[in-house]
């Protein structure tokens, strides 16, 4: 008998501004048990120094993915023809208590990786991205990681404190949670705290692609590249929404002009392709500054995106 996987519910069987909340209107359990792949949300923004609201991310990109339907036109991808994919809901962080956060956040993941299962991460701001790499380095050791992002987010401290949004890269070198000579950091830009600022990344190895290197032209080249480079080992694709120019992506904590456009951040995922991710995550949606759900929708296309680009989808 022939595999039955879970459907997004479809707008011809309810309109699509009614059904569950979850994403692409997927079915929702409490755990990853049995599933190849899961939606969840980390609705935390404690770590965020400037506009604060990622928090309501989850819940925004989920609202605005019903407009998805189950089939990538363009790529041919049928993720939903291939692996059992379910919402699992979102992480119950500690609103008060960062460092708190962090290790339920990593016991979170370290629960859905138990059952063989990739996580998709709809943030949240991206200090979270700190726990989910402690949790994957337990199962696959020091991963390499494709990393879209107007900021390099290797900060020694933010006001003093070790965590925060803008320092998750660099707790992860000296954790060893990173494969430095595996990742690639692309969007880079704006203005700088030091001169040096984008040097400490290479310095470990990093591959840094400024922004100002991306304009005018497609990235199918450079993902090539990228996909010699990292080879066959494990990768997490870590996508904050700000690598995008804000005139695509306004409702983000952190925007910084000349980014990358939307169809270089769709070139980006599908060049993923052929990598063994073990995981993703889309971070920084901010919807208070995007009232249009613009953003939100934006990210939701980019999850799916993601979705299609994992190992062993299937294509029509």
């Amino acid at each position: 008998m022939a595999k039955k996987y879970n459907q997004p519910l479809g707008g011809n069987e309810m309109p699509r501004f009614g059904g569950p909340a979850t994403m692409m209107r997927l079915s929702t359990q409490e755990t990853a048990e049995g599933l190849d792949a899961c939606f969840v949300g980390v609705p935390f923004d404690v770590g965020t120094s400037n506009r604060a609201g990622a928090r309501f991310g989850p819940r925004a990109i989920r609202a605005e993915s019903c407009l998805l339907r189950p089939y990538n036109m363009e790529t041919g991808s049928a993720p939903y023809d291939s692996l059992q994919i379910a919402d699992i809901g979102d992480v119950a962080i500690n609103t008060f208590n960062l460092l708190k956060s962090m290790d339920i956040i990593e016991a979170a993941y370290d629960d859905i990786l138990s059952h063989d299962c990739t996580p998709l991460t709809l943030g949240g701001d991206h200090t979270v991205a700190l726990p989910i790499l402690r949790a994957l380095k337990k199962k696959y050791g020091p991963v390499g990681m494709v990393h879209v992002d107007a900021h390099a987010d290797v900060n020694d401290n933010m006001f003093g404190e070790p965590i925060a949004h803008g320092t998750p890269f660099r707790r992860a070198v000296e954790e060893g949670l990173l494969d430095g000579d595996r990742v690639y950091q692309i969007g880079l830009r704006g203005t700088g705290y030091e001169a040096d600022d984008f040097d400490w990344p290479r310095a470990q190895g990093f591959e840094v692609v400024c922004a100002h290197e991306c304009w005018h032209k497609s990235l199918a080249p450079l993902m090539e590249q990228v996909r010699t480079k990292l080879g066959d080992g494990p990768v997490y694709l870590s996508f904050d929404i700000d690598g995008l120019d804000p005139s695509a992506a306004p409702g983000t904590g952190t925007p910084e002009y000349g980014g990358l456009t939307v169809i270089q951040g769709f070139e980006i995922i599908r060049g993923c392709r052929g990598l063994n991710l073990v995981g993703c995550d889309l971070v920084e949606v901010s919807p208070p500054y995007d009232p249009s759900g613009n953003t939100a929708l934006l990210g939701a296309n980019l999850l799916f995106e993601m979705l299609c680009a994992l190992p062993g989808v299937a294509v029509r």
